[in-house]
Parts: structure tokens; sequence; C-alpha cells
């Protein structure tokens, strides 16, 4: 299934570009997400009708993105967990712990902008954790799991 690409699309492509996809994904994702439409000669005229405005709506998001980087990389969180002998938590820390804690400094992140590499956290302790704020921004943070009192 050939569509253009109507926003940036990670390991894709760029906005303009006709990219062949599965027809699942174009038809499941792509497309009503509005990332894409169909490749119709009706639509590429029209695409390219509408190229500057897509590139400059693309540009705020990335400036947007660059501004959130400044406000959160590097940042440290303090999540309190009930934990049991050896430093091993009753239950773990996941996206959703890191979201609210976010939120506790009133910062807005989404549950899939958070990025944990080797899953959940189950033990006390410091951990790297990625934010994928935009195809071309990530920030980093550290996680500090501490006993709860």
């Amino acid at each position: 299934m050939n569509v253009i690409l109507l926003d940036n699309v990670e390991n894709l492509g760029s906005i303009g570009d006709l990219v062949k996809v599965k027809p699942g994904y174009g038809r499941n994702f792509l497309i009503p997400h509005g990332k894409a439409a169909l490749a119709t000669p009706e639509n590429m005229k029209a695409i390219e009708a509408r190229r500057a405005e897509l590139e400059k709506a693309a540009g705020e998001e990335l400036a947007a993105a660059k501004s959130r980087f400044e406000e959160i990389n590097g940042m440290e969180l303090v999540i309190s967990a009930n934990a049991g002998s050896e430093e091993k938590l009753f239950g773990s820390v996941g996206p959703i712990d890191i979201v609210e804690a976010f939120e506790k400094v009133q910062i807005l992140v989404e549950r899939s902008e958070v990025r944990m590499p080797d899953g959940p956290i189950h033990e006390l302790g410091e951990f790297p954790i990625g934010v994928h704020l935009h195809p071309e921004v990530n920030a980093e943070i550290l996680v500090r799991v501490v006993t709860a009192e």
C-alpha cells in the first residue's frame, strides 16, 4: 500500500514522502491518526499545496518538544515505594508511577513518552529513564526509588 506522509514518522519518513507500507499499518494506524493519506493523484496535488502548512506545524511541534526538553532533561524524580528486606519492592515502579511523579512537580508527560528499556523497576536505587518527546528529541532523567516512611 502506498501512502503520502502528512507528518514525520519515526523510522519511516518525513512530510510529503511517498512510502510503501503494509496495508494494516496504513489502514489501522497511519491514516486514522492523520499521519498519512492514500497515494492518489488528487491527494498528491493536495499535499503539495499544503506542504508549507504541514512543515510549519511540524516545526512548531519540534520547538515545543525542545522547550520541554530544556525543562526536564537531567531532572531527578524521587518516588517512594514500599520495600522489604534486601531492598526489593513490593510491586514495581512503572511508567504510570513516573508520570504521577512528574504531575507532582507540575510537568505534563504522557505515559507513552516514558521509555524504560529494562522494564519496570523492582528495587531501591537510582535508575536512568528516557523520555521520548519527539522523534528528534529525547531527554534523560534520573529516577530515585526510596523506601516509603
